[in-house]
């Protein structure tokens, strides 16, 4: 019998890093690659930040681990500081993004369980990423996720992204709540509508539904805002999922839930036994400190603008055969491919920048937010070089 280690379930490149530091990441021989994949959105102050490893390696020569069974210091710090900065009124630690969402679904099952029992149902978008447990593949609906997993979790309705109309003739007497990612990640780059959010508050309050919005992804300061949702105002979310960059790079989920929602989540209700340890805790608190400065949220507005410039007036006009268009939003971009995605991406990483696929053919690119012009001029000219050799 032949072992053989580690599950196949990853279709990774053949590329192992030794090191990072900033934007960058060295393997083994010292190649420096260009780091736009921040490891799918999360390493949000770069490689190595010096106050992140410090803020670590201190927790770690106290406290690594006690449970939730007595109470955590750092999360009270932590949640005090999501709250004050946004909608929330409490927050549940976990560790990853499918957790968060796990952690809504059974949020809003379990307020409409006290309030209204026939709402038992959730309705979500087409093209939809939010995980890959069972719970987030049926959010999801995606036949590409689903399919093998058998029987599959009940409870969810899918319409189309971005279009009211058919949002609203979905909403039925047991509709309890609505599902979207404020910006989709996997499914291409592509922003909710500011017309389309404010149209959900607006059938949320008058079908008395429930808000979900997963940002997983777009969270964190990605999109030049604390929560991608606070590009609409008012729009008054009752759940949002963060992960990703919360802990920059350490793994860290959180659920924000408002006050109504937060009254049924009783002792008992929900819980994980490393959600919100020592270390995580941690590391958040040093993540939160910079990414809710007014400066670092104006420097990745200023920054992701002059990429997406850029890669317009640089890259899509002068290969019109490569790339048709940017989309996105802060420092979640998206290149669009006119020719297969993968081998532009292998092209680019020819020339030591790192970018990761989404759906519709784009090319997504998630740098750390601490990003500099010299890196977006260092960025345009490997892409350059990259698109010239496939003329």
């Amino acid at each position: 019998m032949i072992k053989e280690g580690v599950l196949p379930v990853y279709n990774s490149a053949d590329l192992f890093f030794d090191h990072g530091d900033g934007v960058y990441l060295y393997t083994e021989d010292g190649t420096r690659y260009l780091d736009f994949t921040s490891g799918i959105g999360v390493t949000c102050l770069g490689h190595s930040h010096p106050a992140l490893v410090s803020a670590l390696r201190d927790q770690a020569g106290k406290l690594w681990h006690c449970s939730n069974l007595f109470k955590i210091k750092g999360q009270e710090t932590v949640a005090k500081k999501i709250v004050e900065h946004s909608f929330a009124n409490n927050v549940f630690f976990c560790n990853s993004g499918a957790e968060a969402v796990e952690a809504g679904i059974k949020a809003i099952r379990k307020y409409f369980f006290v309030n209204n029992p026939k709402k038992n149902k959730i309705i979500c978008v087409n093209n939809a990423f939010h995980g890959r447990t069972l719970g987030a593949i049926a959010a999801a609906g995606q036949k590409k996720m689903l399919e093998g997993f058998n029987p599959h979790l009940k409870g969810f309705d899918h319409v189309e992204f971005n279009n009211l109309d058919k949002l609203e003739k979905k909403i039925d007497n047991n509709t309890g709540a609505i599902l979207i990612e404020t910006v989709q990640g996997e499914g291409g780059v592509t922003p909710a509508k500011k017309e389309y959010l404010v149209g959900l508050k607006n059938i949320a309050k008058k079908r008395n539904l429930l808000l979900f919005f997963d940002e997983v992804q777009c969270g964190i300061g990605r999109t030049g805002k604390f929560l991608a949702v606070d590009w609409v105002k008012s729009l008054e979310p009752n759940i949002v999922a963060i992960a990703k960059g919360i802990g920059g790079g350490f793994p860290l989920g959180a659920l924000l839930l408002d006050k109504k929602v937060s009254k049924v989540m009783t002792p008992g209700s929900h819980g994980s036994t490393f959600g919100g340890n020592p270390l995580g805790m941690a590391v958040a608190e040093v993540v939160l400190n910079h990414v809710l400065k007014d400066e670092f949220l104006d420097h990745v507005r200023f920054i992701g603008y002059n990429l997406r410039k850029k890669l317009n007036d640089d890259i899509v006009k002068k290969y019109p055969k490569l790339v048709s268009g940017v989309r996105g939003i802060g420092l979640m971009i998206g290149l669009e491919a006119v020719v297969e995605n993968e081998m532009l991406i292998k092209s680019l990483r020819n020339q030591r920048l790192l970018t990761v696929k989404a759906g519709q053919n784009v090319i997504r690119m998630l740098p750390p937010l601490i990003l500099e012009m010299k890196h977006v001029e260092e960025a345009i000219s490997k892409i350059d070089k990259a698109f010239s050799e496939l003329i």
